[in-house]
């Protein structure tokens, strides 16, 4: 079972980084959480890695609709996305929202998934 939705980008970090902020806004995702995983690593590790990001995106609409569902699901949001360096380009993934209801079982959880990946989905398809 995949849990991802995927890009591949022949763009520089940084640049990617900004686009997708831009691509989820547009979506409704708003930023609650940013972990850059490359400094933390390096803080408290001394470990040296490629630049990598994760963004904790939620789209409060559908997190509440969610939520009304399954109180128990605040513990799989927001959804992560993910920038990272990969050679001289960047990958861009986001968790399938599908996830969710493969993971709770729960029917009432489709048609809010369906939504979210059909949002994720756009902003992914603008970056490329």
């Amino acid at each position: 079972m995949g849990y991802d939705r995927t890009v591949r980008l022949d763009r520089d970090f940084a640049t990617t980084v900004t686009a997708v902020r831009e691509a989820l806004a547009a979506q409704g995702f708003g930023i609650l959480t940013e972990i850059d995983v490359t400094a933390t690593l390096k803080a408290k590790l001394g470990h040296d890695m490629e630049d990598y990001l994760i963004l904790g995106a939620c789209n409060p609409p559908l997190a509440h609709q969610a939520l009304e569902v399954d109180r128990t699901i605040g513990l799989l949001l927001p959804c992560n996305v993910v920038v990272r360096a990969d050679g001289s380009g960047t990958v861009v993934q986001a968790m399938d929202p599908g996830t969710l209801v493969t993971l709770t079982e729960l029917p009432a959880l489709e048609p809010i998934a369906a939504e979210a990946t059909r949002r994720l989905d756009a902003a992914l398809a603008t970056l490329t």
